[in-house]
């Protein structure tokens, strides 16, 4: 297990390097930034300055190794927006990222599982239609209709829950079931048919015939072994969480990496660009990391020699 999680952290650098050069390469190929930093008025001689100043009057290849040895040493460049240092401002945004990341996750797996679970074990009942349709319906709206409607219902016409912001746990209901019901709709899904296959296996059988309780044979049987699945399509929706994120904290007003990144592209400030899709691409690479972890702690019969 050790060899094999040294192995992966070896595997990461060059996934690493590879998502700062196609970042880069994006970048790069967007226009000139110097033309938007300066005013209307400046003088081919100023641009030609603030070009030598901020080293893009030099080849592509000099421009991206001298990046690369800052983006090393942790230095994405300074945003000229904000005139400071583009991590520190991506890292000041994170947490409340990562809050209502994990708010959504909550929402989504404590919905998702017990509904996947019940769905599989009622079978082709009232209740099984009712929550697969509940499922279809919860994949099929998008983000940014839901959150103006959850706002509507409940901040504008009950007036229960606050309409944007920070500052309470309120404030972060609406946006976590916003960014959360889409991933909840995946999960119990895959949860229902991971269980209907894992209630179809010999050992359940056999454990029906030996006289073992039902809530045994399911929770401590079936339920742990269909649980695999369910961890990966958990960690592969790392990458709808964050991408709806960035949508969900502009509707709500979250103050956020999302929100950050967003005002970034509009302002083509590339510093924060560059800084906010590498943090996002470590997020996801990492979530992918614990998800091979986790396969192991739940089922011990897989090898990673």
């Amino acid at each position: 297990m050790s060899n094999y999680i040294r192995r992966r952290i070896i595997q990461l650098l060059p996934v690493m390097f590879i998502i700062v050069f196609i970042v880069y390469c994006l970048v790069y190929l967007a226009g000139d930034p110097v033309l938007l930093m300066l005013p209307e008025n400046a003088t081919e001689e100023d641009i030609a300055r603030m070009r030598a100043a901020l080293n893009l009057d030099q080849p592509f290849y000099i421009q991206f190794f001298t990046y690369i040895s800052n983006v090393i040493q942790g230095d994405f460049g300074d945003s000229f927006r904000y005139n400071q240092p583009a991590l520190g401002l991506v890292l000041e945004r994170l947490p409340a990222t990562i809050e209502l990341a994990v708010a959504s996750m909550i929402v989504a797996i404590g919905i998702a599982i017990p509904l996947g679970v019940w769905s599989a074990l009622k079978r082709n009942s009232i209740t099984d239609v009712f929550i697969t349709g509940g499922t279809v319906l919860g994949q099929a709206m998008p983000n940014f209709w839901l959150g103006i409607m959850l706002i509507l219902i409940f901040a504008v016409n009950l007036q229960i829950l606050p309409v944007s912001g920070t500052g309470s746990y309120a404030h972060l209901v609406l946006p976590a079931i916003t960014l959360g019901t889409g991933i909840a709709a995946q999960i119990a899904r895959l949860t229902r048919s991971s269980m209907l296959e894992t209630l179809n296996q010999d050992y359940i059988r056999t454990a029906k015939s030996n006289g073992i309780n039902r809530f045994s044979i399911v929770y401590f049987h079936a339920f742990r072994n269909s649980l695999i699945p369910v961890v990966t399509i958990t960690a592969m929706q790392t990458n709808a969480l964050i991408g709806g994120a960035l949508v969900t904290e502009m509707i709500f007003a979250w103050p956020g990496l999302g929100q950050l990144l967003i005002q970034a592209i509009h302002a083509r400030d590339m510093a924060i660009v560059q800084a906010s899709v590498f943090i996002i691409a470590i997020i996801v690479i990492l979530m992918n990391f614990i998800a091979d972890i986790l396969y192991k702690v739940l089922d011990p019969r897989i090898d990673y020699k």
